[in-house]
């Protein structure tokens, strides 16, 4: 394990959520923010000191996040014992596109239930408080955990390689998807169209609303890409549909002046 192996680690993963979530809040909050201000889940924007504790935050997360290719992938010793292949012919790519819903699947799964637990009283304060610090949360919130929380988050790393036949470009392609769509659950605005929550497909969607109530209430919701665990298990908040609703039906209020 060399220090160039960590820098290169930690380039791509602040590459990653640097560029989506700078993206992201430079066209919501910055360019598009007067006009689009009425289609803001939550009415308010997070303060300066917000933006910035959810980004220091996030940085010390990416920190922990770039050791664990050294860990597992760089270390000979390890990666012996796990499930990672190098060369896509070993099983082909009809493989290589299908294990993508299978990795969403196991990391949605993964994700609720270790997210539940760490709302436990014993737990919380210890875990997932700085994470629910942002309770008008922003793009910027998308890495913003508590080192510990940050450890538990970066698990779902190794349980890919010891379950299933993982190559490089899996785990490129599927963090880059995942970050897109963190990014998506803290963007504070709602980009699924009016009546998705409620149309066959949709309710088994997690959607910003879905995330967004879940930082403002603390409770319910908590599921990543799906709300297959949410639903099963009765833990999506009941007044979810209804805010979606209010949220997409929402007009632009224009003021003249004569």
């Amino acid at each position: 394990m060399h220090l160039a192996d960590y820098l290169n680690a930690f380039r791509q993963i602040s590459v990653r959520y640097f560029m989506v979530a700078g993206i992201a809040f430079i066209f919501f909050y910055v360019l598009l923010r007067r006009k689009i201000t009425y289609k803001k889940i939550q009415s308010k924007y997070p303060k300066f000191k917000d933006y910035a504790r959810e980004i220091g935050f996030s940085i010390f997360t990416m920190c922990l996040f770039a050791l664990v290719p050294l860990i597992f992938i760089k270390n000979k010793s390890v990666v012996v014992h796990t499930t990672f292949y190098t060369k896509i012919d070993q099983y082909g790519w009809t493989y290589f596109f299908l294990a993508f819903p299978l990795m969403f699947i196991i990391h949605d799964t993964y994700f609720y239930w270790m997210h539940r637990l760490m709302h436990n009283k014993k737990l919380f304060r210890l875990f997932h408080l700085v994470h629910h610090q942002s309770t008008n949360p922003s793009p910027w919130a998308a890495y913003a955990f508590h080192p510990l929380e940050a450890i538990i988050e970066v698990g779902i790393y190794p349980i890919f390689l010891f379950t299933i036949p993982i190559h490089y470009l899996h785990f490129f392609i599927f963090f880059l998807l995942s970050i897109i769509y963190n990014v998506y659950g803290h963007l504070g605005f709602e980009l699924y169209p009016k009546g998705f929550s409620d149309h066959w497909f949709g309710k088994w969607i997690n959607t910003s609303i879905n995330h967004n109530q879940h930082h403002q209430y603390f409770k319910g919701n908590y599921g990543l890409y799906f709300l297959f665990w949410d639903r099963m298990m009765g833990t999506i908040r009941d007044d979810y549909s209804e805010k979606f609703s209010e949220v997409k039906s929402r007009k632009e209020i224009i003021t003249t002046t004569s």
